[in-house]
């Protein structure tokens, strides 16, 4: 090669690598090298302040120039280049009331967020276009309050990566690894908190590091999974901050130092240049006198407690784990110890679902390291404890492929522990109604299969008949295969094969209550199939059964469609047209014949299963002149009436369904 050339070879090379390498440090910031947005600041101390702790505020700071992150010239296809990023934040709540919402790292096409809104949005975001592919936005969210689109706010502390919204692809409660040993701590309670995030454009694998503030980095991150952030990407993105607080929550958010390098290693930060942590909480001065009749009541204290449980902790612990008469007959009891320890004391990052009767816990059983989700109920009353612990002899020895199986129990006084099987997808209800997930023909209809085999099994297959009285979506939770297991059996009543049933109670959920039980209140195993045959409709159509402005009817409308020779026109959009159409038609017809207003024209569960598996030709049912077109609605006006008395909230495990109100009257 000439030597001309090379070295326009060599001049060419060095232009293309400056021009993808970029590197900045900020020990504090100035107005210089920060833009900001909304509320941001820059205080005297150098710190980036995003909020200060008032209620409903937003705020955004990003590097001042657009950084190219799209590798367009990339041989094969476009691809991310490589970044790296760490930074320093801390937060500091009110010294009275909640704090919150958090902060995130923010990579956007803009450095504005028109009609943007605070709280969980984290000032990026509105409901109209939160998780909008059309947004560009990758989210690295340090969140402090959980509650994203549930009724209530609980306290957080989490870390998660997001793209186009506040709907987390990954998260994990914030932790950081101390030789090899998962330690969590609270960002909020830390006077500052440590960020690391590495991105290799190669391997597309995002590295996510967090820690308390003045720890050495942890040699292990947090978080390490591939992240396909190349449809986020436009070809120059702003690298920054944003943050808000609530209508009730507020925090004050700040950046101490940041630094930054594409296709590099971003360089570390120097802790003894960063400007100080902001003070926590201001704790006032009290006289010496003060605290020493404090210090001498605290010793006071102490010793009457040291002696309180030197008297009375072994006699309490042995009445305790001492089982009363009637416990000796139900078998499966867990040692209240071992379920403490196995949810690691009941602690918020193990919560997966609040209920009507509790709240459910992810667990691992110390001596056999199975996984389980425990319910706990409160506050049960003493009286009636016996006739329900009669239900859970009865009800444990279930055991079906397709049932959410109960392992056991353990009671400490009045409060009732109910160990299941722990099934990963969570509920049918919130695969079917994600904005993120499609839930393609073939597994609903294996699922739909599957509920019919565990209903089979309640029905006619086990020693005594059980009436499970809320089948419902939310109540049907998928495993990592995709198999439908029944659960929930809070409301459910058993009787012998060769006797009827005399449950004369209203329960269930609206939408999936049988017209019958309305005017007698009989629960049967009819009632059980009138509500299948909602969910089969529910499950093809996509659609809950009652809308939300309570003038919609699913039934009602299946059957509307059917009559018009265009039941196919029902099919849920998402699927896209890719389905077999002999089985979603079958599907369909199944659940208006399920779904019938008088109970004698229902088939029984045994046949509704031959249909689902084509062992039996289904029935013509065009003449639908037994069928009565209004009983969803003359049922839902009696559920209405009936919901100003005594009503409860009917529980799933894991998954708690939030869109349909249970009620119960006379149980």
């Amino acid at each position: 090669m000439a030597p001309k050339t090379l070295f326009g070879l060599l001049i060419f090379l060095f232009l293309l690598v400056s021009s993808t390498a970029l590197s900045f440090t900020f020990h504090g910031f100035n107005e210089s090298n920060i833009t900001r947005e909304e509320k941001a600041k820059i205080d005297n101390q150098g710190r980036l302040e995003l909020t200060r702790r008032e209620n409903n505020i937003v705020g955004h700071a990003f590097y001042n120039e657009s950084i190219k992150i799209l590798d367009k010239n990339a041989s094969v296809q476009p691809k991310v280049f490589s970044f790296s990023t760490c930074f320093v934040f801390s937060i500091v709540s009110p010294s009275a009331g909640p704090g919150g919402f958090g902060l995130a790292f923010t990579i956007a096409p803009s450095t504005r967020f028109p009609q943007a809104e605070g709280g969980h949005l984290l000032g990026l975001f509105n409901s109209l276009n939160d998780m909008n592919s059309s947004n560009h936005i990758l989210v690295v969210e340090f969140d402090t309050v959980n509650g994203y689109k549930d009724a209530t706010d609980t306290v957080g502390n989490h870390v998660g990566v997001n793209k186009n919204g506040m709907s987390s692809n990954i998260s994990e409660p914030a932790a950081y690894f101390v030789d090899g040993k998962k330690e969590e701590f609270n960002m909020e309670k830390a006077d500052a908190v440590c960020v690391w995030i590495e991105y290799d454009g190669e391997t597309e694998i995002l590295n996510l590091t967090v820690s308390p503030y003045l720890e050495p980095k942890p040699n292990k991150p947090l978080i390490s999974q591939a992240v396909h952030i190349k449809s986020v990407m436009k070809e120059s993105m702003f690298f920054g901050f944003s943050a808000s607080t609530g209508k009730r929550k507020a925090s004050a958010h700040y950046i101490l130092g940041w630094s930054f390098a594409l296709n590099g290693v971003a360089p570390p930060l120097d802790y003894a240049l960063l400007p100080k942590p902001p003070p926590k909480e201001k704790h006032s001065q009290s006289f010496p006198w003060i605290k020493v009749i404090i210090g001498m009541l605290s010793a006071l204290t102490f010793t009457l407690l040291c002696l309180f449980l030197y008297v009375t902790l072994y006699k309490r612990y042995m009445v305790f784990e001492t089982l009363e008469d009637w416990e000796m007959d139900c078998p499966h009891r867990f040692r209240y110890r071992d379920l403490h320890l196995a949810t690691k004391g009941f602690v918020e990052s193990q919560l997966i679902g609040v209920g009507g009767f509790g709240s459910v816990y992810k667990g691992v059983l110390p001596r056999t390291g199975t996984e389980v989700a425990v319910k706990r109920i409160l506050r049960t009353p003493a009286k009636g404890m016996r006739e329900f612990a009669a239900e859970i002899e009865s009800l444990g020895r279930l055991r079906h492929k397709n049932l959410v199986n109960l392992q056991g129990w353990c009671k400490q006084k009045n409060d009732l522990l109910l160990v299941y099987d722990y099934i990963p997808n969570g509920s049918l209800d919130s695969l079917l109604f994600s904005r993120s997930f499609v839930l393609d023909w073939n597994h609903r209809f294996r699922i739909l299969k599957g509920v019919a085999a565990g209903l089979l099994y309640l029905h006619e297959e086990w020693e005594q008949v059980v009436i499970h009285r809320d089948v419902k979506s939310s109540n049907i939770l998928i495993d990592g295969d995709f198999n439908a297991h029944l659960g929930d059996f809070g409301l459910a009543r058993l009787y012998s094969h060769d006797k009827e049933s005399h449950t004369t109670s209203v329960v269930g959920t609206i939408g999936y209550i049988a017209p019958e039980l309305t005017r007698t209140g009989k629960a049967s195993t009819s009632s059980d199939v009138y509500a299948f045959g909602v969910l089969l409709l529910e499950v093809v159509a996509g659609t809950r059964p009652v809308g939300s402005s309570d003038q919609f009817f699913l039934v009602d409308w299946v059957l509307e469609n059917f009559q018009l020779g265009q039941i196919l026109e029902v099919v849920d959009p998402k699927l896209d047209s890719i389905y077999e159409e002999e089985e979603v038609e079958l599907v369909l017809k199944l659940g208006l014949l399920c779904a019938q207003n008088k109970a004698e024209y229902r088939p029984s569960i045994e046949q509704v299963t031959r249909y689902l598996n084509f062992d039996d030709p289904f029935p013509d049912i065009s003449d639908c002149r037994y069928y009565d077109s209004q009983s969803s609605t003359t049922s839902l006006g009696f559920l209405e009436a009936m919901s100003t008395g005594k009503t409860s909230s009917s529980y799933s495990l894991p998954s708690i369904d939030r869109s349909t109100m249970s009620i119960e009257a006379g149980r």
